[in-house]
């Protein structure tokens, strides 16, 4: 395993210095930072003159998805740093086999990247999806640097998905395999710090045996209509850039695993043994701190809050093979969900293909108050895409609308919640391995094997519809987890109007 530490100014997205650069500033839409493109190209071209004067320039060729397939997606990356060198051979197909892909006539993605001199008010992050390029100055970390990640595979990607009629996504695809052998491959999109990671890999419980989960891509999907009619998948990454802090292996028992060994460490914390040290390990004592000092806890916390991993997904004791498949994984379920202390149940189910692009919509997160029992700010994040759209909110949610045209064997759509709290503030749901009696509802749903009650906000399972052997629920805590309160609802729904009418005449009429 190797540690690498970034700059302190330099340890996250900066989603206030990157742009979208369409010729037009209403294609951009209201959901992202527009330059004009000429423009654009003027100031970080400033920039970029003599920034690689004395260093080595790399030239990275590389593949989004399984390098035989028809809907992976090529790109060409310069940099002047070894860490995302070295990082994208992790979190892509990268070298000869893409650059062959490139050469026979493909169509690729330029991205010019250079880490400059790291000061901040010299730092963006440029997009053009028109010319299918991207430029990135004066960061080395992750999301703004490893440009096949959030830049190529969700910003441009969205943007070339909509012209050629699949999606894009910030979701991530796991397998759901029943004691009788059927795999069922769900897509799920929630917010940050929101369990997809752990979701993706989740280890089901002592008191269902017999059922398995296997992850394909713990972050972005890519969606297409297949030629039997069923949405069909791909991760186009080929690895996994997760954050490190809280992972331990109870909460995550295989990325645990995965990440003991061939990882690239970002910002943790040393114990004497130069072993890696983050807060949530349940062992070790940090000696040096993510910036290389002397631990003290005055300092504040060892390892970065956004410290991270970087590994190969074949490192996961759970990865799927079918992830390597180059037609993608048929598509029975796709879940939304946001971490919601009240209104929203554990599980419902929408309607339609029409009200499950409501329901991903007017996705929310919220965040908690101090005082106990004042409610949290609800804040809104359609679909998980709201850094990460390439254009216009309005025409996405047109452009996801237009499937239900394109087949007529789309997937059931549902919307989870392992975040319900009393008043007392104390979670309602145990989550974790325990979120599989949820995903064995839906999957029972998509089999028609699981009963539900149609409410007001779409289809909710009843008590008796759940698997709740082993699990020490009172009955009020369950008629919690699964109410629908229509005055809550009311407020919901006359928000979620208000959040759609700000982008304006292109939203939908239809939601």
């Amino acid at each position: 395993c190797y540690l690498y530490r970034s700059d302190p100014n330099d340890v996250a997205r900066v989603e206030h210095l990157t742009f979208v650069c369409t010729r037009s500033r209403e294609d951009a839409g209201p959901n992202n930072h527009w330059m004009d493109p000429a423009e654009a190209h003027r100031k970080i071209d400033g920039l970029f003159e003599g920034a690689m004067r004395g260093r080595t320039l790399y030239v990275v060729p590389y593949c989004m998805g399984p390098i035989d397939s028809p809907h992976a997606r090529c790109g060409v990356q310069l940099t002047d740093s070894p860490y995302v060198v070295l990082n994208m051979q992790i979190m892509t197909r990268m070298g000869e086999q893409a650059l062959r892909r490139i050469e026979e006539g493909e169509t690729f993605v330029k991205g010019l990247h250079s880490t400059g001199d790291l000061n901040p008010d010299r730092r963006f992050i440029m997009h053009f999806p028109e010319e299918l390029s991207i430029k990135s100055f004066g960061s080395g970390y992750g999301g703004n640097a490893l440009l096949g990640k959030k830049c190529h595979a969700l910003r441009i990607a969205s943007w070339q998905a909509r012209e050629e009629g699949w999606l894009a996504e910030h979701m991530l695809i796991m397998g759901v395999q029943t004691p009788r052998g059927r795999t069922h491959y769900i897509a799920a999109a929630f917010p940050s710090a929101c369990g997809k990671t752990n979701l993706a890999m989740l280890v089901p419980p002592v008191s269902m045996r017999g059922w398995k989960i296997w992850t394909l891509g713990d972050d972005i999907c890519w969606m297409h209509v297949g030629a039997d009619g069923q949405l069909r998948a791909i991760n186009p990454e080929a690895g996994y850039f997760g954050v490190v802090p809280g992972t331990n292996a109870n909460t995550n028992p295989n990325a645990y695993e995965m990440i003991r060994r061939d990882t690239i460490f970002t910002n943790v914390a040393l114990t004497e043994d130069r072993e890696p040290w983050w807060e949530g390990l349940e062992h070790g004592t940090p000696t040096i701190d993510w910036q290389g000092r002397a631990y003290l806890q005055q300092n504040g916390p060892a390892a970065h809050p956004n410290a991270r991993f970087t590994v190969a997904a074949k490192n996961n004791p759970v990865y799927s093979g079918a992830a390597e498949d180059p037609q993608g994984v048929p598509i029975s379920a796709i879940l939304f969900g946001g971490r919601r202390r009240e209104v929203a149940p554990l599980v419902y189910e929408a309607r339609n293909c029409a009200h499950g692009v409501l329901l991903g919509a007017g996705m929310a997160s919220e965040t908690t108050a101090a005082a106990v029992g004042a409610t949290g700010v609800v804040r809104r994040d359609p679909m998980a895409m709201k850094p990460f759209c390439g254009y216009h909110f309005g025409d996405y949610w047109n452009h996801w609308l237009s499937f239900e045209a394109r087949s007529s064997r789309l997937p059931r759509v549902f919307h989870v919640n392992w975040f319900r709290q009393d008043l007392e503030g104390r979670y309602l749901w145990p989550g974790f391995g325990d979120n599989l009696r949820v995903l064995q509802w839906i999957v029972e749903r998509c089999e028609d094997r699981a009963g539900a009650r149609e409410t007001p906000i779409g289809f909710v399972p009843r008590a008796e519809d759940l698997a709740l052997q082993g699990l020490n629920l009172e009955a009020a805590q369950l008629e919690a987890l699964l109410s629908v309160d229509a005055a809550a609802w009311h407020r919901e729904a006359t928000a979620i109007g208000k959040y759609l009418d700000e982008f304006g005449p292109r939203t939908p009429e239809r939601l």
